[in-house]
């Protein structure tokens, strides 16, 4: 069992608010959290499971702010998070049989284009333009519950902003996006955390400890998102995109 100084677990415990207040709004706070952990000493399987364990913590948190202010369309993602769900699962089982690594170079390109389509649609996701989902529509986001639910136990990165902008596209404002992005989100965060302690791969009683400062960093983050809307969002959402091709792209080299 690892255990940490109490400089290391106070540096743990920052990482973790800091990475939970970016992730509360538009993802990728695993840009922060899992580097955290592996500078622990932690093994790589170790670091994500125990990562996964606070990061549920947190997406619980931020998703029951987002309802709590009205910012979830819950007749919109009531199908979905069961779908985004059954994804997940699959994802893992998946992930156990095949390596990832080769979704690199395709997640850096569709990160790519997201960021240069929400920089030139310059007011995109101000007010929301969501009524109720046509059938072609209701089918669109359906496949895409399931195959980010899947890409997010299968792979991970960039899972959060791929679900925002699929909810930008069926027209709504980037507050509410983010709010509908955290219910799916925390449907795979499930599947994959049910997983990660069946296979026994997470450090509890460090987990635990980041989890609770992850839950502090959720709500601040949630909150300041609600209250600030989307000019405060959407900035938010293209800088984590670039940050996440950023990495992706140090990953490849």
């Amino acid at each position: 069992m690892l255990h940490l100084s109490w400089e290391m677990m106070i540096f743990v415990i920052v990482g973790g608010f800091l990475a939970a207040y970016v992730d509360s709004v538009v993802g990728g706070g695993g840009l922060i959290s899992v580097p955290v952990l592996l500078a622990t000493g932690m093994p790589p399987a170790l670091a994500l499971g125990t990562n996964k364990l606070a990061g549920t913590m947190s997406s619980l948190t931020s998703t029951i702010s987002f309802m709590r202010t009205g910012n979830v369309d819950l007749k919109a993602v009531r199908g979905l998070f069961v779908l985004s769900l059954a994804g997940a699962v699959c994802g893992v089982f998946v992930l156990r049989q095949i390596p990832s690594d080769f979704l690199k170079p395709l997640v850096v390109v569709m990160l790519i284009l997201i960021t240069i389509y929400t920089i030139f649609r310059k007011n995109w996701g101000d007010i929301s333009t969501f009524s109720q989902y046509s059938a072609r529509t209701a089918f669109l986001m359906g496949c895409a519950a399931f195959l980010l639910g899947f890409y997010d136990g299968f792979f991970g990165p960039g899972t959060g902003s791929f679900l925002i902008f699929a909810f930008l596209m069926v027209g709504f404002d980037f507050v509410k996006a983010a709010g509908n992005a955290k219910i799916l989100n925390f449907g795979s965060n499930i599947a994959s955390l049910i997983t990660f302690m069946a296979l026994g791969s997470i450090n509890y009683w460090i987990g635990i400890p980041m989890g609770l400062a992850m839950v502090c960093g959720a709500l601040l983050g949630s909150r300041m998102a609600i209250r600030k809307g989307s000019a405060y969002v959407r900035p938010l959402f293209i800088a984590v995109c670039v940050l996440l091709v950023g990495k992706q792209i140090w990953s490849l080299m």
